[in-house]
């Protein structure tokens, strides 16, 4: 992992640089692929423990990066999405997923609803109340989340390679979406591999929208970001356009590089 700052870490939920002087707080759901050994792995290969199913691979990494140039605060899941998916609510049935892609999950295949409630109360409403209280403490806050795909799925290449995507509140994904030429000759596109369709922007509506805040949601494929170089310059990248776009609006907030 790329060192950070960590000032608030406990074996769920990181945050790191609480202190941030800018208006963006970044979101990464699906951080991690550790699953807890009480659930004997799910049942799963060690292959499929490390996929793409369990988490984002290099969405973190990037995420540190962009927390590091934009001096934004960053809330991050320490569980793999296997084990509960924080970008879902409790009554979603793949927020603890029985099958994703072409895996199936054994150890979330016959779940009761206790079951169920201990999770979330374990691994969702930590991070919802952490990522809660981060957004409260900064003002005109921008809430950006960080995902990656992975570029064959289910047989077909992808050849987006950065989707913008954004629910009712196309205020900050319209103005990336404008000034994306300035900043990037990859394949962009709008609401893709997924969209609100896919039930993918909840923390989005759960965090920014029903507060009428700024967000948006930014899926990069996988292969663009494996190694550790790629990463910081996808995130140097990112926060460029995030501080391009941010001032195209011309509203209130501070979004700055510092690097």
């Amino acid at each position: 992992m790329t060192q950070v700052d960590i000032d608030t870490m406990n074996e769920n939920v990181l945050v790191v640089n609480a202190a941030g002087s800018s208006s963006v707080v970044l979101v990464c759901e699906h951080a991690s692929h550790h699953i807890p050994h009480l659930f004997n792995g799910l049942g799963l290969s060690l292959d499929a423990r490390e996929s793409h199913a369990a988490w984002d691979p290099g969405a973190m990494a990037v995420a540190n990066q962009l927390s590091k140039s934009l001096d934004a605060i960053l809330v991050a899941s320490e569980v793999s999405r296997l084990v509960y998916d924080c970008n879902r609510p409790p009554n979603a049935p793949d927020a603890m997923p029985s099958r994703s892609e072409l895996i199936d999950v054994p150890g979330n295949k016959i779940l009761t609803q206790s079951k169920r409630n201990m999770r979330a109360e374990v691994y969702y409403w930590p991070f919802q109340s952490a990522l809660s209280s981060m957004v409260k403490q900064v003002a005109n806050p921008i809430v950006v989340t960080v995902h990656s795909f992975t570029p064959i799925y289910h047989g077909q290449m992808r050849s987006v390679e950065i989707g913008i995507l954004h629910d009712t509140d196309t205020r900050f994904a319209d103005a990336m979406l404008q000034t994306a030429h300035a900043h990037t000759t990859a394949n962009v596109q709008r609401n893709e591999p997924y969209g609100p369709e896919h039930g993918v922007t909840h923390t989005l509506k759960e965090h920014a929208i029903k507060d009428g805040h700024l967000n948006v949601m930014l899926e990069i494929r996988n292969d663009l970001i494996e190694r550790a170089q790629q990463q910081e310059v996808m995130a140097a990248l990112l926060a460029g356009w995030i501080v391009d776009a941010f001032a195209q609006m011309n509203v209130a907030g501070v979004v700055q590089c510092q690097a």
